[in-house]
């Protein structure tokens, strides 16, 4: 069967028409020269529909871990479909795929999260989390304690309540589930929260004492979950203050409040191990959401690993668990997941970006010699530009300057796919890039931010 799909740039974007984006200007969309068409991708590159080759220095969107047109996980995603297209994990079901996935996965997560959810985004997986962890206190004979916390910044997804533990910036206009039940604590932005002259110790107090004195006014009692990122992604590649997370586990631990680390970016070899939380942040969760380079973006998959305790009491005699979506474990997603942890694990990939990782780490932040350039953060091949019209006093650029999507056209204009959020230039490229791929990327970036301060200024 031969698909009658387009492939001229005309005709790709008159059928694109009926095509709802994601976060997107709808309106702005409506003129042909806002899109671009990809229409191809292999290794670190993908191809628009005017035959120019882009690095991906988005990685399709934190995702394409292993890069582009792999074929040991095509043919096991192909291979699959031939075998066991589709069947539920309803009820008494299971299959191979699935199985062995949940095997894999929680043997390379930190001891003690024992089981998993599967399904199909990050989003689902950080909703599954809420549901269990309120399901769990229902169990424990506590229907009070349900109330969430997350900070200001973070970025949980975009299903109702996964947008209502997302920072309220980006629900600006919109309804989310919220409704009193979630509480954002303050973001650990140093560079715009951080008093003039604070150590990152001072500040980690700060956001100490904020978190104590939140749970003291709401009640531990009340509180189900913290969420938090290990990095922050799409609320501007935050990095908190060192210690961070283990001191908030120590705080949550302390007042009985399960700790969500949303590992839907931060997983899979990005920041240079499979899981982050207690391999490069010294604790571990009792539950772990993660998604995106479990499969390399090759299948829609994503994983809620929970702790032994959760599991014992929601699997319990007088526990059901009435939770699923149909495509919960779907058989192609799974055999994705086994060949794409197979290629990380055969490669190295992981421990590979240890060195290359931290060589576009320090190439980005080579960049802070430009004036425009205030701050560059982030961990190996999760990195973050923002961008300032006074260095000293750390003044944005109004925002009708458009400076993060002036700055990613001007990118794109000369080979490298970057993601604009406001002020701020995100970098989250497949983990297979080479010192010359680096090297070739920040030569873009210096070039393009250059000229771009010049056509501000002018």
């Amino acid at each position: 069967m031969t698909l009658d799909i387009p492939t001229g740039t005309d005709d790709i974007l008159t059928s694109d028409s009926h095509l709802i984006q994601s976060f997107a200007n709808l309106h702005g969309l409506k003129q042909q020269d806002a899109r671009t068409a990809i229409v191809g991708a292999k290794g670190a590159y993908v191809t628009d529909s005017e035959g120019n080759d882009l690095i991906d220095g988005i990685g399709g969107l934190w995702c394409v871990n292993v890069g582009h047109g792999r074929t040991e996980i095509i043919d096991a995603i192909t291979e699959q479909l031939k075998t066991l297209d589709y069947y539920s994990t309803f009820y008494n079901f299971t299959h191979p795929a699935a199985a062995e996935l949940a095997k894999k996965v929680t043997s390379l997560a930190p001891d003690g999260l024992n089981h998993v959810y599967f399904a199909n985004s990050g989003s689902v997986a950080n909703d599954t989390a809420v549901r269990m962890l309120h399901h769990y206190n229902n169990l424990k004979g506590r229907p009070n304690k349900k109330k969430l916390l997350s900070r200001m910044g973070a970025y949980h997804g975009s299903t109702h309540m996964a947008m209502a533990l997302t920072t309220p910036a980006y629900s600006a206009g919109w309804d989310t589930a919220a409704d009193g039940l979630v509480h954002h604590l303050r973001s650990p932005y140093q560079y715009r929260e951080g008093e003039e002259g604070m150590s990152e110790a001072e500040f980690l107090e700060v956001l100490a004492k904020d978190m104590t004195d939140t749970i003291e006014r709401i009640g531990a009692d009340n509180i189900a979950g913290f969420f938090a990122e290990p990095i922050m992604g799409a609320g501007g590649v935050l990095v908190a203050p060192t210690g961070y997370h283990k001191r908030m586990r120590e705080i949550t631990a302390a007042n009985d409040i399960m700790y969500v680390a949303d590992e839907v970016v931060t997983a899979w070899g990005r920041l240079g191990e499979m899981f982050a939380s207690e391999d490069i942040y010294g604790m571990v969760p009792d539950i772990i959401c993660t998604a995106k380079g479990i499969t390399s973006g090759y299948q829609p998959l994503s994983a809620t690993i929970i702790s032994e305790e959760i599991y014992e009491v929601i699997s319990g005699p007088d526990a059901m668990f009435s939770h699923g979506m149909t495509y919960s474990g779907h058989p192609a997603a799974c055999a994705a997941g086994l060949a794409n942890i197979k290629i990380l694990e055969d490669e190295g990939i992981p421990n590979r970006v240890k060195t290359t990782g931290k060589i576009f780490e320090n190439a980005l932040r080579g960049l802070m010699d430009i004036d425009i350039v205030g701050d560059v953060r982030g961990s190996h091949f999760m990195m973050g530009l923002e961008f300032v019209s006074d260095k000293e006093t750390k003044e944005t650029f109004p925002d009708e300057a458009n400076i993060g999507l002036q700055l990613a056209r001007a990118c794109q204009k000369r080979g490298l796919i970057a993601r604009p959020l406001g002020n701020i230039l995100i970098l989250s490229p497949t983990l297979i890039m080479d010192e010359p791929m680096i090297a070739n990327i920040e030569g873009i970036l210096r070039e393009s931010i250059i000229d771009t301060a010049k056509s501000l200024r002018a």
